[in-house]
């Protein structure tokens, strides 16, 4: 019974080992095929490339990339077709996908080397000094791959100087920047203090002004004074006025003057009374 277990065992282990033999043999014929198809569909992609129809050749390589991803050719055409045409994101895509899906080395240098000249023509150098070192690794002796990688190094050496450069400019701008700012702040506050100093100057000079005018005014007040006393005499002088003048008459004269009066006028008040005293003569007689 046993035997037969074992003989079975043997029996499905054989035809599971030649089952799948068949199927890793039909799973490589259908790579091969597929492989096949894409180089064919390569080779017509180059062709139209040729004949300058970019639209065509474009559509024949994406058709050849997603049949194989053994066909390392497809995706590395296209990226120099992309290159030719100035689109460069696009070719350096392709590139890096060729060096992936590489597995020999000629290959991998290939790629990293376009990848390489895709960076220069962005003037990427320092990526691109990497892409080149990259594509030593896999091809050590190719002497344009040496010569690209100097011309990067040496481009890379300039840009870092004239970086280097600007910012000693911009740093020079910077300082004589705020030098003038700070020549314009102290120009700025020695207007101020001037502009300070001539209206402390002018306030001093009105003060002063001020001052010559009062003291002029007084000046001008005494003389007024001293003209007035020079034409009005002191009460001395006045007296002496007084003394000097001859028709002045003296109290007891203006007494003597005035009883005078007062009999001269009560004679006359006699007079008058005398004569109401006869009356006025009466007419008897009518007048016809």
């Amino acid at each position: 019974m046993k035997r037969k277990l074992n003989s079975m065992k043997k029996l499905v282990f054989v035809i599971f080992l030649i089952s799948s033999l068949a199927w890793s043999q039909e799973d490589e014929k259908e790579k091969q095929g597929a492989l096949r198809e894409s180089k064919d569909l390569t080779w017509e992609a180059n062709k139209d490339l040729s004949e300058n129809k970019f639209v065509e050749a474009e559509v024949e390589y994406r058709r050849a990339i997603s049949k194989s991803d053994e066909n390392i050719a497809a995706p590395f055409n296209l990226g120099n077709a992309y290159y030719t045409k100035e689109t460069y994101s696009e070719a350096f895509g392709r590139f890096k996908e060729a060096g992936e899906l590489a597995t020999e080395k000629t290959d991998k240098h290939k790629a990293y080397h376009n990848m390489g000249n895709v960076f220069m023509k962005r003037k990427e150098y320092e990526k691109a000094v990497e892409a080149y070192k990259q594509a030593l690794r896999n091809e050590p002796n190719d002497e344009e791959t040496r010569y690209n990688l100097a011309l990067a190094k040496e481009m890379l050496k300039k840009e870092q100087q004239q970086d280097d450069q600007n910012k000693d400019n911009k740093d020079n701008e910077d300082n004589q920047d705020q030098k003038d700012k700070n020549e314009d702040k102290k120009e700025g506050d020695n207007k101020e203090e001037k502009k300070d100093q001539d209206q402390k100057d002018q306030g001093d000079e009105g003060d002063e002004g001020d001052k010559k005018d009062q003291n002029e005014d007084e000046k001008e007040g005494e003389g007024d004074e001293k003209k007035e006393q020079q034409k009005q005499p002191d009460q001395g002088e006045q007296q002496e006025q007084q003394q000097q003048r001859p028709n002045q008459l003296s109290k007891q004269q203006i007494q003597n003057l005035l009883e005078a009066m007062q009999n001269e006028e009560k004679k006359v008040q006699e007079k008058i009374d005398a004569q109401k005293v006869k009356g006025v003569k009466v007419k008897n007689e009518k007048d016809w």
